[in-house]
């Protein structure tokens, strides 16, 4: 099974040159998120947690798979020691937690890449936030029919005399803030580090302007990780990934990404005729007078997006130059798609 992972999205994007305490701090920091809140391995009495042994080995085998490795670190220890005066052999394995916490917290050898050392070691930590999460999702959806079943009884379908939705409802939203906690942290952490990298919705990916992390792309992840807007979510990853190294059209990928939120809350709102042969008939249907959705100026503003950014990028330049943004020019454009989505958002 292919897994996506942070070391090869950003292979030719360095970011670090030094393995400093900083650096070191970091991964310890990180993976005592996983182990102690993700994913505990030991429960209350020191026993080992089926769950957390599983999603462990999960995870260790996900990423090992990824960087061609059989494992992360020896599976086995074996040693001699001296008993009632007779050398032994003293043999295990090691608990797969074990062996991801030696290969996490071990250090650089020789003119070992440091870039791609650290960049490997927090793949783990994105695996593991991105299983997490998947759970979280999973629990969120089948919610309702928990609560459906808790109120019938095993055999003959009475309803029990007390009502289990709060205490359901009660433990979702535990589990929630529980997952977003480790989330704010591992983030916190990646800022204190100043390493400008920020995880959101299953992918770390790199975020260098902390007003603009702060004010529009915290509140966008947030709001795109329902799974009604999975495709804007995908395609703006896209587009930071494909900015980050440097690849081709990154603004497209943004553009498309507020082109799939337009295309959303026609369908949703039943604005869409299904005679619609191009964005901007989208945005009609949102500025409609019996939807007045978005204003005719902000009608206009949007149609000039996808005429001067995504037209130009969308077909081909023929005998013309080919067209091409400056970084900052590109910057600009996916931040402008991030803000008007995360505003068409937030009044669907």
């Amino acid at each position: 099974m292919l897994t996506d992972i942070f070391a090869k999205r950003y292979a030719n994007r360095p970011i670090w040159n030094n393995y400093t305490r900083t650096e070191k701090e970091l991964l310890v920091q990180a993976f005592s998120i996983i182990s102690e809140n993700i994913a505990p391995y030991y429960d209350a009495d020191g026993k080992v947690n089926p769950n957390g042994k599983a999603f462990w080995e999960d995870i260790h085998n996900r990423l090992s798979v990824e960087l061609g490795l059989k494992s992360l670190s020896q599976m086995a220890y074996s040693y001699q020691t001296a008993f009632a005066g007779k050398q032994t052999t003293v043999s295990g394995a090691w608990p797969i937690i074990t062996v991801c916490e030696n290969w996490m917290h071990a250090d650089p050898v020789g003119v070992q890449d440091v870039d791609a050392f650290i960049k490997e070691r927090l793949s783990l930590v994105e695996i593991a936030f991105r299983k997490k999460e998947a759970a979280v999702a999973k629990a969120n959806a089948e919610l309702p029919q928990q609560i459906l079943k808790a109120k019938l009884r095993p055999a003959g379908g009475l309803r029990i005399p007390s009502d289990p939705a709060p205490g359901l409802k009660a433990w979702n939203k535990n589990l929630n803030e529980a997952f977003q906690a480790s989330v704010d942290e591992l983030n916190t952490r990646f800022r204190q580090a100043g390493c400008g990298l920020h995880y959101h919705n299953g992918f770390i990916q790199i975020s260098e302007d902390p007003l603009f992390l702060k004010e529009a792309e915290q509140p966008f992840w947030q709001l795109v990780s329902d799974p009604l807007w999975k495709n804007v979510d995908i395609d703006m990853k896209e587009a930071i990934d494909r900015r980050d190294n440097g690849d081709r059209d990154p603004a497209w990928y943004a553009v498309r990404a507020l082109e799939s939120a337009i295309k959303i809350i026609s369908d949703k709102k039943e604005w869409t005729r299904g005679g619609e042969r191009g964005a901007h008939n989208y945005i009609d249907n949102l500025a409609k007078r019996d939807a007045q959705y978005i204003e005719s100026w902000e009608a206009e503003a949007l149609k000039a997006i996808f005429t001067k950014l995504r037209n130009p990028l969308g077909h081909g330049p023929g005998s013309a130059e080919m067209p091409s943004f400056t970084p900052q020019q590109t910057d600009l454009a996916i931040e402008l798609c991030i803000s008007w989505i995360k505003s068409l958002i937030k009044r669907f």
